[in-house]
């Protein structure tokens, strides 16, 4: 990868050269707070090394599934039991049209204590709730309506965003949420974006605004024992297109800038986790996505801006990846990048079996020589940071 070139501001104390993680090797050393040592026995279920089984526990539990049905499916519960790391909520399916997982609060709140109930450790239970239109929390399935970021953003109020925030919270403390896949720090690069400025989602196109009224954000969430992820890095605002739905290029419009947020959040010790983007940025790696380029995640985020927590997938369904790469090979490149939690929303296709092919195609991955066992413990301990304590 050619040298990335950061603003002057971005250039901040402490970061410089690192060493590069790759799928055998080490983690680069970072100038704020360190992740826990890997143990060889790091397992949410409290499995330890040695055996077939346990590996597969490991892997499970650095999965995060969608799933159909106001109540769970028998699919879902046996892979919780087995060890899955979390699920991921959503109010409408998008295949069917129809409701999926949240109904009123009293019925969703059901759901996530027999999710809860059926796992053996700490279970993630997540969910967008962004505010304004990317909410799935909202008045038809019985909880408040909440402003965008975008009107949070001009209004650029600290109090006025803690009660938004705040608001945002109460909702998804209310029904057992334990991680929020928010805030969107992208910049409002480009106003007409189908994936970001047309749907509200960045509170300004000024980096100041985005981190000012994400630090309030951030910190709501955490006052609750909510985690949080910083998307979409290495940033989506100047995206014309969703990768959703389609395969997006930002190489010729991308600039350095949007990396800002997410610098100056990780050096305030405010990220819990970042969401990797699925956008294709040749200013950054010619040939991969950010979210399966080893120059975007080891090298960029860990390396130069000194990130050692976990790293979380957006849909690993998205048509962005499944249009390019198979599932089995998606996988592989995701984790040769850098990446610790890998999320299979469910909703592009439906899969019952999701959970038990991708474990299946990360153990070949391991007899291969492929990936280690060390390089799954690294990220076993990353992401067991995400999970509540209980």
């Amino acid at each position: 990868m050619d040298s990335v070139h950061l603003p002057r501001r971005l250039l901040l104390a402490g970061i410089g050269s690192a060493a590069v993680a790759t799928v055998t090797g080490c983690e680069s050393h970072r100038a704020t707070s360190s992740t826990p040592r890997p143990t060889s026995s790091p397992g949410p279920s409290g499995t330890s090394g040695g055996g077939e089984a346990a590996l597969r526990r490991k892997i499970a539990s650095l999965l995060v599934v969608g799933f159909r049905g106001t109540q769970a499916p028998n699919w879902i519960i046996k892979a919780v039991r087995d060890g899955l790391g979390g699920v991921i909520l959503f109010d409408e399916d998008l295949e069917t049209r129809s409701v999926r997982n949240i109904r009123s609060p009293e019925q969703v709140t059901r759901l996530v204590k027999s999710l809860k109930d059926a796992s053996p450790g700490p279970l993630i239970v997540s969910i967008d709730q962004e505010g304004g239109r990317t909410s799935r929390l909202k008045p038809s399935n019985g909880f408040p309506t909440t402003k965008s970021e975008a009107e949070i953003g001009a209004e650029n109020s600290p109090s006025a965003t803690r009660d938004w925030a705040r608001g945002l919270v109460a909702s998804l403390t209310r029904i057992g949420v334990n991680l929020n896949y928010a805030p969107v720090v992208d910049l409002n690069i480009n106003p007409d974006s189908r994936a970001i400025g047309k749907l509200g989602r960045s509170f300004s196109a000024d980096p100041d605004v985005v981190v000012n009224n994400a630090t309030e954000e951030i910190q709501a969430h955490r006052a609750a024992g909510v985690k949080t992820s910083l998307k979409h890095f290495p940033g989506s605002g100047s995206a014309a297109g969703n990768t959703d739905f389609e395969v997006v290029d930002v190489s010729d419009t991308w600039r350095e800038v949007e990396l800002e947020p997410f610098q100056r959040l990780i050096q305030a010790g405010l990220a819990d986790s970042v969401m990797a983007a699925h956008v294709l940025n040749k200013q950054l790696d010619p040939a991969y996505p950010a979210s399966l380029s080893t120059a975007t995640v080891t090298d960029l985020l860990r390396g130069r801006l000194g990130w050692r927590g976990p790293v979380v997938s957006d849909d690993m369904q998205a048509v962005a990846i499944t249009e390019r790469y198979g599932a089995a090979e998606a996988v592989a490149l995701a984790s040769r990048a850098g990446l610790d939690l890998l999320v299979f929303a469910n909703q592009q296709v439906y899969n019952a079996r999701v959970v038990e092919e991708t474990v299946d195609a990360i153990i070949d991955l391991v007899r291969t020589g492929r990936l280690t066992e060390d390089r799954i413990d690294q990220s076993v301990a990353r992401v067991n940071s995400l999970r509540p304590k209980r």
